[in-house]
């Protein structure tokens, strides 16, 4: 390593600490499991307190409890495709704010963001649409505006953003900005993320100082 033998032994103890940690911050389900019935069953209350649509309330709770009851302990990969409404949609809970619709879901990504890293959540891609569908015309299926790929270490830790008191005050303006299609996905092909790279660096950082160790030993 090119660094001043003191500073040497220090970092890579230091290495050595915080990589594991940070492995078992974005695998979870390595120590973690699955999402219990009983902790569902918390998730799901939190939930039922928040001002949900009246009319999609009991739709939502229930796909709720079916993502939940899907857990493996993996991580999940969110798939976010959205339209923007012409004009906001206002609701009864909906904050104060004058922009359009585009610029009320800049103001929730820029607010939910810092909650989504502190949940260890990774946003891999997102941006925004350039064209028109090019295999139908179907309405529905086009005329998307923007598109975001998130990844979440479990679907415990998605179930945390969403229940995140700080979370709430968040969400109205993605909700009064756009149309979402939020779809769960598992991983069968995806680049390497920090984890892997991350493993390494601390398999490394124990065989520098094992050699360390061997040096002065024999010192």
């Amino acid at each position: 390593m090119f660094l001043p033998e003191p500073m040497r032994r220090p970092l890579l103890w230091l290495l050595a600490v915080l990589l594991p940690l940070y492995i078992a911050w974005q695998l979870p389900g390595l120590y973690r499991g699955a999402i219990t019935a009983a902790e569902a069953d918390t998730y799901l209350s939190t939930l039922a307190a928040r001002p949900l649509p009246p009319a999609a309330r009991d739709e939502l709770l229930l796909a709720a409890r079916r993502f939940m009851a899907d857990d493996d302990g993996r991580p999940v990969y969110m798939l976010n495709l959205m339209r923007y409404h012409p004009a906001l949609q206002r609701a009864a809970d909906s904050p104060a704010f004058d922009g359009t619709p585009r610029e009320a879901n800049a103001r929730y990504e820029s607010l939910a963001m810092p909650l989504l890293f502190h949940h260890g959540g990774q946003p891999l891609y997102g941006g925004e649409a350039s064209g028109d569908n090019l295999l139908t015309q179907d309405a529905a299926l086009n005329h998307w505006s923007r598109v975001l790929v998130i990844r979440y270490p479990s679907r415990r830790a998605f179930m945390d953003l969403v229940t995140d008191p700080a979370y709430a005050p968040i969400v109205p303006y993605k909700l009064m900005a756009l149309q979402v299609v939020l779809t769960p996905t598992a991983s069968e092909v995806v680049l390497p993320l920090l984890w892997p790279v991350a493993l390494v660096l601390w398999l490394l950082t124990l065989w520098g100082l094992w050699r360390g160790a061997r040096r002065g030993g024999a010192a």
